[in-house]
C-alpha cells in the first residue's frame, strides 16, 4: 500500500512538471506574438456575417468602383419618322414622334376588343320576321278538331304550315356594345405602332394623289377619253404604281389614307381593287389598319388620327366659372 501511494505521488508530481512546462511554453509564445504585434501597425480585418442570406458589408473601394462604372438608364422618348414624296417615295424630311404614339408594345387583347366593338356597332340589326299573329289572313280554324280522321290543325298562320308565321324569329335589335374611350384610343395607337414596328407604315407628304400627264387631262376635257377607255387607263396607272413599289396583291395589298378626297387616286385604286383600297381618314378604323399588308398615309392624316385618339394621355380638368367670383367675394370679406 505504501509503495502504491509513493508511485501515485511521483506520477502526480511528474504530471505537474509537464503541465508547468507547457504553460511556460505557452506564456513565452504569447509574449513573442504580442511583441511582433506591437512592432507592426494595426490593420482591421473584415468580418463575415453568420447568416447566409445576408450580404457582406461592401468596402469603400468596391462602392466607388460600382458608382463610376454604372450607367444611368435613359429610355427613348421619340422615334424617327421619314416623310416621303408620292408616288416616287423620295425621303424629304426626318421627324421625331413620341413613343406613346408610334412605339407602343403589341397588345392583342386591346386590338381584339376594338375590332369586336367596331363590328358590333356596324351591324344593322334590321332582320325581322312575322309571328303567327302578324301574318295576314283569317285566324279561323282550318278544319274541325275531330271527325275528319286527319291531324288536328289550327289557323293557317301556324308555323307548321307553309306561309305561316315564324316562331322565335329575328326582330329588329341593337347589337352595339360599349368600350371605354381610353381603351379604344390606345388600341388605335397600338395598331399604328404595330405597323410602324414592322416597317409597314409609309408616311407621305400632304396632297397625295396619282399624277397623270397633261395630255390625258386635255383628252378627258375634250371627251376623247371616257367610259371604259378612261377606266382602263386609270386601272393601268394604278397597277403600275403597285408593281413598282411591291404593293400589289401578291405582297399583301395596300391601304391609302388621305385627309381629303383625292378623285384620281380613289378612282384608280377602286378600279384595281384586288391590289388595295383608298379611304379618307374619317372612314378608317382599327380593323382597316390591321387588314391590309401596309398603310400609306398622309402626314396630316396621321397627325389627325393621333390627335383624335389620345384621350388616355390627356388629363381633362374641369374648371367652374363660379370659382373666380367666389374667390373675389372671399377676398372682399377678408379686406373688411
Amino acid at each position: 500500500m505504501a509503495s502504491k501511494g509513493v508511485r501515485s505521488l511521483s506520477e502526480a508530481l511528474k504530471a505537474l512538471s509537464i503541465s508547468s512546462g507547457c504553460s511556460t511554453t505557452r506564456t513565452s509564445l504569447l509574449r513573442s506574438t504580442a511583441a511582433a504585434t506591437q512592432s507592426r501597425p494595426f490593420v482591421p480585418t473584415s468580418f463575415s456575417r453568420s447568416l447566409a442570406t445576408e450580404a457582406p458589408t461592401p468596402s469603400e473601394t468596391s462602392t466607388q468602383s460600382r458608382l463610376t462604372t454604372s450607367t444611368t438608364w435613359n429610355p427613348i422618348s421619340t422615334v424617327p419618322v421619314t416623310i416621303h414624296t408620292f408616288p416616287h417615295l423620295e425621303p424629304i424630311s426626318l421627324e421625331d414622334w413620341s413613343v406613346k404614339h408610334l412605339y407602343l408594345p403589341l397588345r392583342r387583347d386591346l386590338l381584339h376588343l376594338a375590332v369586336v366593338y367596331e363590328g358590333d356597332n356596324t351591324r344593322q340589326g334590321s332582320a325581322s320576321s312575322k309571328t303567327r299573329w302578324e301574318v295576314h289572313g283569317s285566324h279561323r280554324k282550318i278544319r274541325p278538331q275531330k271527325g275528319t280522321g286527319r291531324a288536328r290543325q289550327g289557323s293557317k298562320q301556324s308555323p307548321l304550315i307553309r306561309g305561316g308565321g315564324k316562331s322565335h324569329g329575328p326582330h329588329p335589335r341593337d347589337f352595339s356594345t360599349n368600350l371605354p374611350r381610353k381603351v379604344y384610343d390606345k388600341a388605335w395607337r397600338t395598331a399604328l405602332s404595330y405597323r410602324y414596328r414592322r416597317g409597314d407604315l409609309v408616311v407621305c407628304e400632304d396632297g397625295m394623289d396619282l399624277p397623270l400627264s397633261e395630255d390625258y387631262h386635255m383628252l378627258v376635257q375634250a371627251d376623247y377619253i371616257k367610259g371604259d377607255l378612261k377606266d382602263g387607263y386609270l386601272r393601268k396607272q394604278a397597277k403600275q404604281l403597285m408593281s413598282a413599289h411591291n404593293w400589289g396583291r401578291e405582297f399583301g395589298r395596300t391601304l391609302f389614307v388621305t385627309s381629303d378626297p383625292r378623285a384620281t387616286l380613289f378612282d384608280a385604286v377602286a378600279l384595281a381593287g384586288e391590289d388595295g383600297r383608298a379611304l379618307e381618314v374619317e372612314d378608317v378604323d382599327v380593323k382597316d389598319l390591321l387588314t391590309e399588308g401596309r398603310v400609306v398615309v398622309e402626314r396630316s392624316a396621321l397627325r389627325r388620327m393621333i390627335e383624335e385618339h389620345q384621350s388616355d394621355l390627356v388629363t381633362q380638368v374641369a374648371f367652374s366659372s363660379a370659382l373666380p367670383e367666389a374667390a373675389a367675394v372671399s377676398a372682399a370679406a377678408g379686406a373688411e
